[in-house]
């Protein structure tokens, strides 16, 4: 993967930079972890990848996200659906960011309340946010939970692209009408212990379930606008129209296929009913038949992914929108190439009028709200 475009050097730029100096930025998810444990060389060797050099071949490692001014990032324990011992897989994800903490103590400040974030900030460091994705990694015991947030897990998202024992997933055939009895003790028990709700991936009806009976505000990670691009990742507008009574935030995610129609469209043929890669197909084999009979891939754009945060702050108001990458290893839209690019969306929004009371709330100061309430809810 090439090295991010160079910033365009502007007013709006040169103003983005000077924001982000006394404003913390918020990332609300990236898979660096899953991406160094499946790196070739090094196999989930933290020592071996080294996060200090930059890894041109992928998106994110240390001098990048100081250069992308970030002050607080949630990494993901990331679960495969299907994960034959999901809970066990989950420990070892959080093992490597607890290693990735302790070995960059110089970088990293471990994330363990809002209050992190203001301190590392201050401390010239990243607070260091650990996070499960999937919430099969629960496997079937709510104690599991508490284990999770004694070891500084903050925040989970309920499922990834399968639906699994208790929360039906936007990318999968439901099996609960949303969320299963024990899918909403869950929420109950991560409301007590004072645990993030995360419905980035979840199915609308379930959505709906948990902003039925949850205590606190809740996010969607990395999820864009429906109604802009869709593909069953994006949160629909009868969901988006619940989240200003929640006291919830949408995070807008980088992903191309959620925020460009057009490369949704032109996936299609790679993807089933649900819109995922479907067992056994051979992607490669697949992405080059579509190559052959339509042209390369779109690309999606820094514009079109501000497109969706204006509609989102346009929906459901400024205090209630914020940025969450996704960061995989993956493709990458034009201008938000790795973790250095995030200043280019603070510029863009200030292009398009944004306020600077209101980019301070979608870089951070949203995030850091949901999180005070959540932690003021829990005991």
């Amino acid at each position: 993967m090439a090295l991010a475009s160079p910033p365009i050097a502007d007013a709006a730029q040169a103003q983005a930079l000077t924001l982000l100096e006394h404003v913390a930025l918020i990332d609300g998810h990236n898979d660096m972890p899953y991406v160094l444990r499946l790196d070739a060389a090094a196999k989930g060797d933290v020592a071996a990848y080294d996060l200090g050099r930059v890894h041109a071949e992928t998106d994110t490692d240390i001098p990048r996200m100081k250069q992308g001014r970030l002050a607080g990032q949630f990494f993901a324990a990331y679960v495969p659906p299907n994960q034959k011992n999901p809970a066990g897989f989950a420990l070892a994800q959080i093992a490597l960011m607890r290693e990735v903490t302790a070995r960059h103590a110089d970088v990293f400040r471990p994330g363990l309340a809002a209050e992190d974030v203001a301190a590392a900030k201050a401390e010239g460091k990243i607070a260091l946010f650990m996070t499960i994705e999937n919430g099969s990694a629960v496997d079937g015991e709510l104690d599991a939970l508490d284990a999770y947030y004694g070891l500084g897990v903050r925040l989970m998202t309920l499922c990834h692209n399968g639906t699994h024992d208790w929360c039906d997933s936007a990318t999968d055939a439901p099996r609960h009408n949303g969320l299963s009895a024990f899918g909403k003790a869950v929420i109950g028990r991560m409301n007590r212990l004072g645990m993030v709700v995360d419905l980035a991936h979840v199915a609308p009806k379930a959505m709906h379930d948990v902003l039925d009976v949850t205590t606190a505000p809740v996010v969607w990670s990395h999820s864009n606008a429906f109604s802009l691009c869709d593909h069953p990742r994006n949160v629909p507008d009868d969901v988006l129209d619940r989240v200003a009574g929640n006291g919830g935030v949408v995070m807008a995610t980088f992903v191309p296929d959620f925020i460009s129609q057009a490369s949704r469209d032109w996936h299609r043929p790679a993807k089933d009913q649900y819109g995922k890669t479907p067992d056994g197909l051979d992607y490669k084999a697949a992405e080059a038949e579509i190559v052959r009979k339509s042209g390369p891939r779109p690309k999606a754009t820094l514009a079109e992914y501000c497109d969706h945060l204006d509609y989102l702050a346009q929906r459901i108001g400024h205090d209630h929108v914020g940025i969450g990458s996704d960061f995989f290893g993956g493709a990458v839209p034009e201008g938000l190439e790795d973790v250095s690019t995030f200043p280019n969306v603070i510029a863009e929004l200030l292009r398009r009028g944004w306020s600077e009371a209101n980019l301070a709330k979608l870089a951070s100061g949203n995030t850091l709200r949901v999180m005070r309430a959540v932690e003021a809810a829990a005991g």
